[in-house]
């Protein structure tokens, strides 16, 4: 019997560990499963109702809304591209298109910049955090609470209205407001109309009668809130002329015209002027018990109550006029998104690197030059995102201008998601108009939101 000895045919081949021995091929149950070592079933089970609801939800009224584009306002004659057409030549529906290019251009950069200079600004005052707390606090109120809270700041009557209460203070500083806006003479009162709003004695004054200067429209509770009864002008010394100016208006009744009555109060602060030959001569100011003096100068002249004394009292600014509604509603988007930017802006200036401010500080940059040229440039990508997000969020706005915009000027406040909502469910709704809004909204909103992932996908990828 002979035995194979090392080396012979017989003997198995030494292992060798240079050369790795092949791997099985994959087990068909293995490749079923996913990365996290899920089956691929289990997983598409757990999927499928989000995926059903997506599509039920998201999917499908796209979609349709594509389809229903294509028909007329009763959807059974097909429209082709008249739908989109209006879009174009609507002059509603250009306006809504114009607006929204304003919308989408300024108030997220309005914004935006607040938002910046909130968070640079926070991290030099002592209180920051309270101050960062009552900045972002409007993004708790709803859409609806803000429309409301903003119909009421922008009211035209200034004691309602926030916005006109601070323009009327503002002016009234600066230039005296009429004490008698909607004052006149009756026809048997010995004044008459003039020019420019004034009003002039009939006859000219002279000394040692005394003048008599009856007004009516004076409302008693817009009267001065010092203002005394009337008296009957008492015998001027010299040559001085005295007179008395009253509301010639008993409450009650019982008055009588051109005659100073009892109850009857004076009309303090009013202007009288006499005017000779064109030229004021003299001037002189009603007390609180309506009597004036003018001196020897004035006989001869004609009475004359200036249009100053008459003015309407300045109301402040139409702010939901045609003009400013939307420069109004989009302050108060504003008021609203500032605080969001402001929160994503502070968390991105957390992260940059001090030293770095800190070395150009050393190298003598100031303040401004380090914020123009360090901490903005090195903030670009969270701008970038903060802006995109804001211009994807304006596009679809519609709760403000609805409800802030009053219906005088809501076609001027006018935008595409109100237009959408106006052409689908109005009085005249056209299904196929609102839906090619909806289409050319989900155009516009579509490529903002791509830059916008693509934006923070290049970003996850440093």
């Amino acid at each position: 019997m002979t035995t194979a000895t090392a080396g012979g045919a017989g003997s198995a081949p030494p292992a060798d560990d240079t050369h790795p021995r092949p791997s099985p091929p994959p087990d068909p149950k293995r490749s079923r499963k996913s990365v996290t070592g899920t089956r691929k079933v289990i997983a598409a089970a757990f999927l499928l109702p989000a995926l059903v609801l997506l599509g039920a939800l998201v999917l499908y009224p796209i979609g349709y809304s594509v389809y229903r584009s294509f028909f007329d306002q009763a959807g059974t004659g097909f429209a082709g591209i008249d739908n989109y057409k209006a879009l174009f030549t609507d002059a509603t529906i250009v306006t809504a298109v114009k607006n929204n290019a304003i919308w989408v251009v300024f108030a997220p950069t309005v914004a935006t910049a607040l938002g910046l200079i909130f968070a640079v600004l926070t991290e030099r005052i002592r209180w920051g955090t309270a101050f960062k707390l009552i900045v972002f606090m409007p993004m708790a109120i709803s859409m609806l609470a803000a429309g409301i809270i903003f119909r009421l700041v922008y009211d035209q009557a200034p004691e309602r209205g926030v916005a006109n209460a601070v323009a009327v203070g503002v002016h009234d500083t600066f230039n005296e407001s009429s004490g008698f806006p909607k004052a006149r003479p009756l026809p048997v009162h010995p004044l008459e109309k003039g020019d420019g709003g004034a009003f002039v004695s009939k006859e000219p004054v002279r000394a040692g009668q005394p003048l008599r200067v009856p007004l009516i429209g004076v409302a008693p509770a817009k009267m001065p809130g010092d203002a005394r009864p009337a008296e009957g002008a008492p015998a001027a010394s010299g040559d001085k002329i005295s007179g008395t100016a009253w509301l010639d208006f008993t409450r009650g009744g019982g008055g009588k015209p051109n005659v100073v009555d009892p109850k009857e109060l004076g009309l303090k602060g009013l202007k009288i002027e006499a005017v000779k030959d064109g030229k004021v001569v003299a001037t002189a100011t009603a007390g609180a018990d309506g009597v004036f003096t003018l001196p020897a100068s004035a006989d001869g002249a004609q009475l004359r109550l200036p249009a100053d004394n008459f003015r309407e009292p300045y109301n402040g600014v139409d702010w939901l006029g045609p003009s400013l509604v939307t420069p109004g509603i989009i302050g108060s988007y504003v008021w609203m998104w500032a605080g969001f930017a402001m929160v994503l802006i502070a968390a991105g200036l957390a992260g940059l690197p001090r030293e770095l401010l800190e070395a150009a500080r050393v190298d003598g940059a100031n303040e401004w030059q380090v914020f123009r040229r360090i901490t903005v440039p090195m903030l670009a990508p969270v701008l970038a995102v903060v802006l995109v997000t804001l211009m994807i969020n304006v596009l679809k706005v519609f709760d403000l201008v609805f409800i802030i915009a009053p219906g005088s000027s809501q076609d001027d406040a006018n935008v595409l998601a109100l237009q959408l909502y106006r052409s689908s469910f109005g009085t005249d709704a056209d299904l196929g108009i609102g839906s090619a809004i909806a289409v050319l909204l989900l155009l516009l909103v579509i490529p903002v939101m791509l830059f916008n992932i693509r934006r923070i996908r290049k970003e996850g990828r440093r």
